[in-house]
């Protein structure tokens, strides 16, 4: 009987049609998440006149849809190892999208409130689905430069909530921008039919037909006749997943990355909630401000994509480490203050090693464990992150509200920066799944009575 492998078919897989059109709609769907998340900052300023809100109360409703990101992410991560990838990624997306969409009709702080917690939910269950679904079919190669690429998705639509925000807030008010968010609902459809199922969750469940035609797609010079043997993975995944991000020295890893995490979301999320209102505070007009967000979010995109690529050559480790600490750096330089285009430059660099070092972490986290607890570790430490992302507005808020010089803000800001790098350079390398994954399909090369779709996943 002919015997296959499901993640070397994949691994070694040239970049064709179908990994575009699945890059394509995770691009779509990260947009959207990136646009749901820096809404709430651009029309923050509006919100606090609107409802008579002081900086404290306005960071606290920040926090609740993070809030609700800590447990979808933690939720629908597990879930999703057991229920689906692209069942949950179907289901995330509703909730972000319609109860954002319903914040636009929020009468009332507490009723926004309650729809920014319940989308959160869908927010935070959306990026390690997206990342996990997209890491099972990328080739190998490709894995860290598409995920980044995919990533991007969300500082482009961090990066149009302000643009947007420009042009009609002041005609239509800041409820117009919230609409805007339902727009992924009505491609829900089409897409829930596009995207595939997870190949680990297919061969998991015995899925063989389903699974042998996404793997035609992914080469299409492959033939099945339904009776191949599939191997696959023999960790037993009845038990609950989490404990093996603690297996096999993973241990001390895991805890640096829920570190990193934890650091560079509170900094994300403190500054797409509180950047227009500091630059506001330092004597900046609103649309001058939102021009500030705007450019956090090209500078991520530019992060994403150059430092994505040398990730791919050097490791994502080598790239992360300096990156984390270029962001301090930003951060401190930015309170001292300066010329507008010397601003505007350190807000580039601020948002490449800030939000950009998020996306490409998360690259780096969804290669260093195996694939049947890919997910759960994407969720879990997304989840860890969100704690800190529930800080950052609140932090932001704070120190706003006690009169603090400009650049005590940016400095307590770029602290976090400092532990993420601190925390990368601990983590333990020569344990990771890529690296193993490597090895192993060394030593079956050299095998000679071993062929190549033999390799041990």
């Amino acid at each position: 009987m002919n015997r296959i492998n499901v993640a070397n078919i994949i691994a070694e897989s040239k970049f064709n049609r179908f990994h575009f059109g699945l890059l394509a709609w995770c691009f779509f769907i990260i947009l959207f998440d990136g646009y749901d998340l820096v809404v709430y900052g651009t029309a923050v300023p509006l919100l606090m006149e609107e409802w008579g809100l002081n900086t404290v109360e306005a960071g606290a409703i920040g926090s609740y849809g993070l809030f609700g990101m800590m447990f979808g992410a933690m939720i629908f991560g597990v879930l999703a190892d057991r229920l689906g990838r692209k069942n949950v990624t179907a289901i995330s997306l509703i909730l972000f999208s319609l109860f954002t969409l319903l914040c636009g009709f929020a009468t009332s702080a507490t009723m926004f409130s309650i729809f920014r917690f319940i989308a959160g939910l869908g927010l935070g269950g959306i990026m390690p689905n997206v990342i996990a679904l997209l890491t099972d079919y990328s080739p190998k190669k490709m894995r860290s430069m598409v995920v980044s690429i995919v990533l991007c998705g969300y500082s482009v639509g961090g990066m149009l909530a302000p643009i947007l925000g420009i042009f009609v807030m002041p005609s239509l008010g800041w409820e117009s921008i919230f609409w805007f968010a339902g727009v992924p609902l009505l491609f829900l459809p089409l897409m829930y039919k596009k995207l595939p199922e997870s190949a680990v969750f297919l061969v998991r469940k015995g899925r063989k037909e389903e699974l042998f035609k996404n793997l035609q797609k992914v080469n299409p010079n492959l033939s099945f006749n339904g009776n191949e043997e599939i191997e696959t993975i023999q960790e037993d995944v009845s038990k609950v997943p989490v404990v093996g991000l603690f297996k096999e020295k993973r241990a001390l890893s895991t805890l640096m990355f829920w570190i990193a995490f934890f650091s560079c979301l509170l900094m994300v999320y403190g500054l797409n909630t509180w950047l227009p209102k500091l630059m506001i505070e330092a004597g900046y007009g609103l649309n001058s401000s939102l021009g500030f967000l705007v450019t956090l979010q090209g500078g991520a995109i530019v992060g994403t994509i150059i430092i994505g690529r040398l990730c791919d050559k050097y490791g994502s480790k080598k790239m992360l480490v300096p990156m984390y600490a270029s962001g301090a750096i930003a951060l401190t330089l930015l309170g001292l203050g300066g010329n507008t285009f010397y601003i505007y430059v350190l807000v580039a660099i601020a948002g490449a090693a800030t939000i950009g070092a998020q996306n490409i972490v998360q690259a780096y986290v969804s290669q260093y464990y195996p694939p049947y607890i890919r997910s759960t570790a994407l969720g879990m430490a997304s989840g860890i992150g969100r704690m800190g992302g529930m800080m950052g507005p609140i932090l932001g808020g704070f120190l706003l509200s006690i009169s603090l010089p400009i650049e005590m803000n940016f400095i307590v800001f770029a602290i976090p920066g400092v532990l993420a790098s601190i925390a990368l350079v601990i983590v333990g390398e020569k344990h990771s799944y890529i690296k193993s994954y490597n090895e192993q399909s060394i030593e079956k090369i050299k095998n000679k009575d071993t062929k190549l779709t033999e390799i041990i996943e």
